[in-house]
Parts: C-alpha cells; structure tokens; sequence
C-alpha cells in the first residue's frame, strides 16, 4: 500500500474539489433541463377527450383513466356552477379517485353529493375542489383540470391538480 504525504493529500483533495465546483454548474444545469417551455413548473400531460358535455346526467359520475391507465377517475356534472367547473354551465368538475390518505378507491355518493373512503371513511366534496371534509386524510382530492369547447361540446382532460396517491410525480 503506497503512502500519501500530508501536503499530497491536501492537493489531491484540492484539486478534486476544485475539478467538482467547476463542473457542477454545468451537472446541475443538465440535470434539471428539459425539452418543455423554460420556467416551467409542471410536467407536459397529454390531451384526453373524454365525453360530450350534452351527454352527462346531472349527478352521475362517468368514469375514466388520467394521465395514464392506473390512475382511476370521475367526471361530475354537478348541476351548478362550482369551482373549477367547465362546460356551458361551468358544473362538471373531475378527480382522481384514489383517497389521499391511503389509495383507497372513493367512491362517489350521488344521494349525498360526496366521495366517500370506505377504508377509512374519508370524505371529499366534489362541488368544493374535492376539498377533504372528514376522515383520515389530509389532503384533498387530486383535481384533473378539464378544458371545454363549444364547438364540439368536448370535455377534455389537459392536466392534473394535485399529487395521486403513491406518486412521486402524476406523470409515470
């Protein structure tokens, strides 16, 4: 085993650390780069139509995939304008399904007008952005933000609010 002197160890160590605050600039910029727009802060989903505004009932939920095939969700026309509602009566609003508090799949009561966790009986209000009214969780519901146009009375997925449980990113 060969020796290092003090004074050969201190350079040894200067240079590489030297060698590492020159280039981690460059690391870090090349880390966190990507092909979407600069500045931006969300990941690039994928447009999804799912039904035609005319078709919905007032109250039943219609049930979908978004972003991707295991993430289960619900489109409500709620009959009223709410938050975050799209379509000719800005009331049809969209969520994941998967309870924050565990992954669960909530269920939507129609007579109630709530998502209920028959795990751990968490309860979300779907005409209050899926906000989390009782129950175990802590979180509300993930929003899938839905955009409507007239011309062809579609009803589209574009993104999702929030994060769907057991994911590091909505975007696998």
């Amino acid at each position: 085993m060969a020796s290092i002197s003090r004074r050969g160890f201190l350079k040894l160590g200067g240079g590489v650390a030297a060698s590492v605050a020159i280039g981690l600039p460059e690391l870090t910029q090349a880390a966190t780069s990507t092909p979407a727009v600069e500045g931006r802060v969300n990941l690039p989903y994928q447009m999804k139509a799912i039904t035609k505004a005319q078709k919905l009932q007032v109250n039943t939920p219609v049930q979908f995939s978004y972003p991707d095939a295991a993430s289960p969700c619900a489109l409500i026309k709620m009959g009223a304008p709410v938050p975050g509602g799209v379509g000719p009566e800005r009331d049809i609003v969209a969520y994941s399904t998967l309870c924050t508090h565990m992954g669960c799949p909530v269920a939507y009561d129609a007579e109630r007008r709530l998502f209920k966790c028959p795990c751990h009986f968490s309860i979300f209000d779907p005409e209050n952005a899926g906000q989390m009214v009782s129950g175990q969780a802590t979180e509300n519901l993930p929003s899938v933000v839905l955009e409507y146009n007239p011309k062809d009375d579609s009803v589209r997925a574009v993104a999702v609010e929030g994060l769907i449980y057991g994911r590091q990113s909505n975007l696998l």
